[in-house]
């Protein structure tokens, strides 16, 4: 208990600790650049009242019309197939922002929608991901026996970076097809793709929002939502992997502490390799034959042994009738 303390608080020492670096890598990369943007703003603002004879207050008017305006430039978001692409942002929780309920009714329907749909979202892509890693275990077996090794085994590190390989990829096809449809370049879309799939949506690049892309494309509208999709369930399986790893690397090293001083206070030396079920301290007597009888015990729970004959066997006792075991080779 006490070590799970002690883990738990490195673990939130450690997440504040990456705020503040990811803080402080921002505030020196994006700082100087937002001022710069905000003076050119500022003049540019001026300019157009001096031009134009605006009074502050028409200007803030005229800021208020191009900020409604801007989601209908892409037309209509709320047909059926704009709906659509809403409801997948809602229960994926991307929420870019492109679009929100505007009538009081859409904002209560849409609470109660994701309070069941996030976590049903969740529990399906936890169980596609799990198929898909199996998938990808099986196909590695495969490979390594088209290799030649006689006894393959895929490690998790062999999963890992099957799965690194397998999101890279997902990403650098989306980017393809997204720098095609909308325009982009490759770099701004594979940044669109990972914020994306990452369910990061930051809003800043979207998808079907140029020249009515919802109503006038049908096939890149249907690509897009299974692009989403299906790459949500990779990088979802992929984010799988490395916390299962994580979690095994971080629980391993309490346990073999534990079972170190275990060992310690029953004053036997610690074993590197299978140790027997029973130690000096276990042993509750000196006999030969209950210590034949505890190594019988623990032979049956390894394959690889085989018990040897027991006392009554070679004296002609109970089991006089049956032939010696012969014992395997280790």
């Amino acid at each position: 208990m006490r070590q799970q303390s002690v883990r738990t608080v490195a673990l939130v020492l450690c997440i504040l600790s990456y705020l503040l670096v990811g803080a402080a890598v921002f505030d020196a990369l994006e700082s100087e650049a937002e001022s710069g943007r905000q003076r050119l703003l500022a003049q540019k603002r001026s300019e157009l009242r001096r031009k134009y004879g605006f009074s502050a207050e028409d200007y803030r008017e005229l800021e208020r019309l191009a900020l409604q305006s801007e989601p209908h430039r892409a037309g209509r978001q709320w047909k059926f197939a704009g709906s659509f692409y809403f409801a997948i942002t809602v229960i994926t929780t991307i929420g870019y922002g492109h679009a929100a309920p505007g009538t009081d009714s859409g904002k209560v329907f849409c609470m109660f929608y994701a309070l069941l749909g996030i976590p049903l979202t969740l529990v399906t892509f936890q169980s596609l991901g799990e198929r898909l890693n199996a998938l990808v275990r099986r196909l590695l077996l495969a490979a390594k026996r088209c290799l030649g090794l006689r006894r393959p085994r895929v490690s998790t590190e062999n999963m890992v970076v099957a799965g690194l390989l397998v999101c890279a990829a997902t990403l650098a096809l989306g980017a393809a097809a997204f720098a095609h449809f909308e325009g982009w370049t490759f770099f701004h879309a594979y940044y669109y793709c990972f914020i994306t799939l990452t369910t990061i949506g930051f809003g800043d690049f979207v998808a079907l929002q140029s020249d009515e892309a919802l109503q006038r494309k049908p096939p890149y509208v249907a690509f897009s939502f299974l692009y989403i999709l299906l790459g949500l369930t990779v990088i979802g399986a992929f984010l799988n992997l490395v916390v299962l790893r994580f979690l095994a690397a971080s629980t391993d090293a309490p346990e073999h502490a534990a079972r170190r001083a275990s060992t310690r206070r029953q004053g036997a030396p610690e074993s590197r390799g299978p140790s027997l079920p029973f130690g000096p301290a276990r042993l509750g007597g000196s006999s030969v034959s209950y210590r034949i009888h505890q190594l019988e015990i623990w032979a049956r729970d390894n394959l690889a042994f085989s018990p040897p004959a027991s006392p009554g066997a070679m004296d002609g006792g109970v089991g006089a009738g049956r032939p010696p075991a012969r014992r395997k080779s280790i």
